[in-house]
């Protein structure tokens, strides 16, 4: 599969957004997992997460209805573009 150069960009061009997919790079995670990981504050991640997901990057491994708990994870498309990222050292 040929990466989306306009998913890199995007991605790249938020600092949380990088953060998010790096996290969930090495495995699904909770939103407030990844803050705390990251040390940065849950309302960003959880944006990033939102607008990640709107792009097909990331997944809600859980039911949409669920509000505590939430475990999000790459999808393949999401996957690529990170392995893109790193491998031109694009962060």
């Amino acid at each position: 599969m040929t990466t989306d150069w306009d998913d890199v960009s995007f991605v790249i061009s938020s600092r949380y957004r990088v953060v998010v997919l790096k996290r969930l790079a090495e495995g699904p995670s909770t939103p407030s997992q990844i803050a705390s990981d990251a040390d940065v504050g849950i309302a960003h991640v959880s944006r990033a997460l939102q607008r990640l997901r709107k792009r097909d990057l990331v997944d809600l491994l859980v039911s949409d209805d669920r509000k505590k708990g939430r475990v999000y994870g790459l999808t393949e498309t999401g996957s690529d573009v990170w392995d893109k990222i790193e491998a031109e050292n694009m962060i």
